[in-house]
């Protein structure tokens, strides 16, 4: 099949690309923001989408992955001003609060991941590889050092696409009282040393 990836997409298409986090990360937020509807309309607001990439197939989109460095990533535009505007005050302040458990800031020269989705009935067939390898490319190219990204202990098939591509587990996190929170009960911090690369 023809796919193509590139970096970014148009705003016209920010819908179906919300509908495709949501099918993947959906549920790690549903707490914060119980109603999927409000979820999906606000990550098609809100994506910063020069931070991601996608993969086209016949005019759909049908994977992505969104990274956060320095000056901005995927989700940036996902703020406390926009949570209280969009969801009033208390229900605004609660997902604020539910979404800083997941709030991850690059170092100095790094390049974090915020995940890859790829719609269900296309997966298996490579696609969520070739995405994170644009990641990567894009990191190389633009003199980044290290990639980091934390994968739940509940997907140990990312975990297996991560490490074949050379990402190292740096430090493992359980934290069982939270899972009725966010969905899971534990994560691994991997890294990804760029300059080993070049």
């Amino acid at each position: 099949m023809n796919v193509l990836i590139q970096k970014g997409f148009n705003l016209e298409r920010a819908g179906p690309v919300a509908k495709l986090y949501e099918e993947a990360f959906g549920a790690k937020f549903a707490s914060a923001i119980p109603d999927k509807a409000k979820r999906i309309q606000l990550l098609s607001d809100c994506f910063v989408p020069e931070f991601s990439f996608t993969a086209i197939f016949e005019d759909e989109v049908i994977g992505l992955a969104g990274f956060q460095q320095p000056n901005g990533s995927l989700t940036s535009g996902i703020g406390m001003k926009q949570l209280i505007g969009k969801l009033g005050t208390l229900k605004g302040l609660w997902a604020c609060l539910v979404f800083s458990l997941f709030e991850r800031k690059p170092k100095s020269q790094e390049l974090v991941m915020d995940g890859i989705s790829v719609d269900s009935r296309f997966r298996g067939r490579g696609i969520g590889s070739r995405l994170l390898d644009s990641i990567i490319a894009h990191a190389v190219d633009n003199g980044f050092e290290t990639i980091r990204l934390d994968v739940i202990d509940s997907n140990p098939r990312a975990r297996r696409l991560y490490e074949s591509k050379g990402f190292i587990a740096v430090n493992e996190e359980h934290f069982p009282y939270l899972k009725w929170l966010i969905g899971f009960s534990g994560s691994t911090t991997m890294v990804l040393k760029v300059a080993s690369l070049t």
